[in-house]
């Protein structure tokens, strides 16, 4: 039996990818809109603008399925807080579906890319997996049961906030713990150390780039990396050990079958999985130490897909 046709909504930290699963769950249409910098009324007003485009190309979606990068109160469709979005408290479900006049179901970003990674990537076929996304900040997502595990609200599962350093930095916008592995693996992280090595080392790819007046951000320091630079390696290797330091933690807690890596982060590949795949095999119990650290198989696309198979999953429940 086909599902019923849904939009899913990635909503990110810089930009919002929505596109629509026909009922073979294949992509049949996509938007990309910039997000950053934007109210809560904007936010929404973007989300209904881009909803009505998709459902003018596709008239026969039934739901909507929204990832927020926000910790999220999954029954009431309530987004409670956001790290790197402007989101307190909103209700984003309520407000959708009184000017979308559909259903509208609400999930945290990073929960809904593990889904889709559990469906259709590379956590196919398994019970039990962990995944992160790597970007602006970490998300996490954790697939428990071949169910996601959202915790007692919805608001779960925020990985990306798991401690590595008791008396470490302070994390990033509205998180008000120090020393999480958001702070030292993400994709802010990885550009704040790129500038720290340009500075050390002003002879490198990284240096060079920094003397001239270029951003060593993080997208700068993978293609550095890529590029065989040794003082962006280095990085790689850094942030790699450091995220292999949480990855140990999560496999003892939940023995995964696999842990999946996704984000734009996973574009310097093995550059930053093997040093995290050797800390997590010499830190982590066996035989969670053998737990297979994989990069993620559907790339930007699997927020968007994941919350449209949730809405879809959420719709026959419902029904």
């Amino acid at each position: 039996m086909n599902s019923p046709e849904a939009i899913g909504v990635d909503l990110g930290g810089t930009k919002m990818l929505l596109g629509v699963l026909d009922s073979s769950s294949k992509v049949v249409w996509e938007s990309r809109e910039r997000s950053t910098g934007q109210s809560e009324e904007e936010l929404v007003e973007l989300l209904v603008r881009e909803i009505a485009e998709a459902r003018a190309a596709h008239g026969g979606v039934e739901a909507i399925g929204l990832g927020m990068p926000a910790t999220v109160d999954h029954e009431k469709g309530l987004a409670i807080s956001a790290v790197n979005l402007p989101i307190e408290d909103l209700p984003i479900r309520d407000l959708a579906v009184d000017r979308i006049g559909l259903p509208v179901f609400v999930d945290n970003d990073a929960n809904v890319a593990a889904l889709a990674e559990h469906l259709y990537g590379a956590a196919r076929g398994t019970q039990n997996a962990v995944m992160l996304t790597l970007g602006t900040g970490i998300g996490g997502g954790l697939i428990l049961g071949g169910e996601i595990y959202r915790g007692a609200t919805g608001a779960g599962a925020e990985l990306g906030h798991m401690v590595i350093e008791i008396d470490g930095p302070l994390c990033q916008g509205n998180c008000p713990s120090r020393g999480c592995i958001e702070t030292f693996a993400s994709g802010t992280a990885i550009g704040r150390e790129g500038r720290a090595a340009a500075e050390r080392e002003p002879d490198s790819a990284l240096g060079k780039m920094l003397a001239n007046g270029a951003d060593v951000d993080g997208r700068a320091v993978t293609e550095a990396a890529l590029g065989g630079d040794a003082t962006a390696i280095g990085v790689f290797d850094l942030v790699g050990m450091r995220l292999g330091v949480a990855l140990a933690s999560f496999a003892n807690i939940f023995e995964p079958e696999v842990i999946v890596i996704g984000g734009g982060v996973i574009a310097a590949g093995d550059l930053l999985l093997e040093p995290a795949r050797r800390e997590l095999q010499a830190r982590a119990l066996a035989p969670m130490n053998r737990t297979p650290v994989v990069a993620a198989e559907l790339g930007e696309d699997a927020g968007m897909i994941g919350a449209a198979a949730m809405a879809r999953i959420e719709l026959e429940r419902s029904g």
